[in-house]
């Protein structure tokens, strides 16, 4: 029964398309192979062999990369159709650059208050709330009337914001001993469906007559998929570990003091800040220059999708170290390059997005690795996860913002990518503070 589920696990995984991609293959022997060696959780042919655990171990990874991969879709689907919904709706580049923000503020208000559902009922039932969340939030924005798309982002980012706070958290939990390559992998497979998502977004809206609404009602049945096999994983009981709902200790600041986490906080703000600008304005941007609508979305689908290439391909610098600033370094100084070029070569379009798509999709890996390096327990890495997100993407919240407000001021997109270049080479300084050997809390470090 055991191989049963885990099987059930891996259809659902190619029923949403990664498995059948040679991307997603190889995510899947990075996975339930390589990973599975290091970690400890046996392989399939290992499973087999030892009974039980070993399945219910696999199934339970599985389960936290199908809920990764919900994570995105929801949000890029969204950028390569923005001029139909304004076309439909009548909304400025201002109100749709504040559509775009609007989970990022649900982000925002959202993140520092997850961890206390987590505490008082799990970490699982509540990523399993917010799953459901995010399906009804989906079919909710996709209805007829403008009232309906401002309301079901607002719940598509407050169903998020759990997932990006606890996923971090449960993997620190569960892979303790290999925080950055878990963390890679599960960032691949969020990227790989972002990258998924924005590509499809166009072609879906031109076969449903320039409906922009299937475009983004689509990803509710990756969400639908999601809770079924997450309510699977919850059926599978946990090795005894630390109590989730186990109490801040007494003797411990909060982490709002600690300097370390605000370097932590500050990276991941700058790298959100450029990927989520990025996300929403790219295709808009290139379109400007006269890019074809249709091949600027594919643009935006290479911008996502070599950062599934990149974030992977990082772990190797990363490797075991907890020393990170050469890393953060190197994963910032390409979105500071792109720019430059689109500002000085825009014919050379396809080349600047996936130079950009490489410093974002590993960025971001850095961003989550560092949030579990620089804690001591799976309890503070929830704490920090919340307060990153929190402040993080309240800065990333006024990138897409501002761009449409700069843009309708000045009637081009040159501010814009001065402003991105701006925000990647700060990138670089904070990356020197936090990617340093240190912790939150290290009166609490063995």
């Amino acid at each position: 029964m055991t191989n049963r589920r885990v099987h059930l696990c891996l259809r659902a995984l190619s029923i949403a398309g990664l498995l059948e991609t040679r991307v997603g293959y190889g995510i899947y022997v990075a996975v339930f192979r390589r990973t599975v060696m290091t970690t400890g959780v046996p392989t399939h042919s290992t499973a087999q062999a030892t009974g039980g655990p070993a399945g219910r171990a696999a199934l339970k990874l599985a389960a936290v990369l199908l809920v990764a991969g919900c994570l995105r879709p929801a949000l890029t689907s969204v950028g390569p159709v923005l001029d139909l919904i304004g076309a439909d709706t009548g909304l400025s580049n201002t109100a749709l650059g504040v559509l775009g923000a609007l989970p990022l503020f649900a982000f925002a208000v959202l993140s520092p208050l997850v961890h206390v559902p987590s505490r008082r009922f799990g970490a699982e039932p509540v990523v399993l709330w917010a799953l459901a969340a995010l399906a009804g939030g989906i079919v909710m924005r996709s209805l007829p009337g403008i009232a309906w798309l401002w309301a079901g982002t607002v719940v598509v980012g407050g169903a998020i914001a759990v997932g990006n706070v606890l996923l971090p958290s449960i993997i620190k939990r569960d892979h303790p001993g290999d925080l950055s390559r878990v963390t890679g992998i599960y960032t691949a497979v969020m990227t790989g469906f972002a990258a998924l998502a924005s590509g499809v977004a166009v072609p879906i809206a031109a076969a449903t007559g320039n409906s922009w609404r299937w475009s983004l009602a689509v990803w509710a049945g990756l969400a639908v998929v999601a809770v079924a096999v997450w309510a699977m994983r919850m059926r599978v009981p946990r090795a005894a570990t630390v109590a989730a709902s186990a109490a801040w200790s007494a003797g411990e600041k909060p982490m709002w003091r600690s300097a370390v986490a605000w370097q932590v906080t500050l990276f991941m703000g700058l790298q959100s800040t450029t990927f989520y600008l990025l996300a929403n304005w790219l295709p808009a941007i290139e379109t400007a220059h006269g890019v074809n609508p249709s091949t600027a979305g594919w643009h935006l689908f290479l911008f996502h999708a070599v950062g599934i290439i990149s974030g992977l391909a990082v772990i190797a610098v990363m490797g075991g170290r907890t020393d990170q600033r050469a890393a953060g370094v190197l994963v910032s100084v390409p979105m500071a390059t792109a720019m430059a070029g689109m500002l000085w070569a825009p014919g050379w379009s396809p080349a600047w997005a996936v130079l950009a798509g490489t410093s974002a999709g590993s960025a971001i890996v850095v961003a989550l690795a560092l949030i579990g390096l620089r804690t001591s327990s799976h309890l503070q890495t929830a704490q920090l996860s919340g307060m990153a997100l929190s402040v993080g993407y309240l800065l990333a919240a006024i990138g897409p913002s501002a761009a449409g407000w700069l843009a309708d001021r000045s009637g081009t997109w040159t501010p814009v990518l001065v402003l991105v270049a701006v925000l990647a080479l700060a990138q670089v300084v904070v990356a020197l503070w936090a990617g340093r050997d240190r912790y939150t809390h290290p009166e609490t470090t063995a």
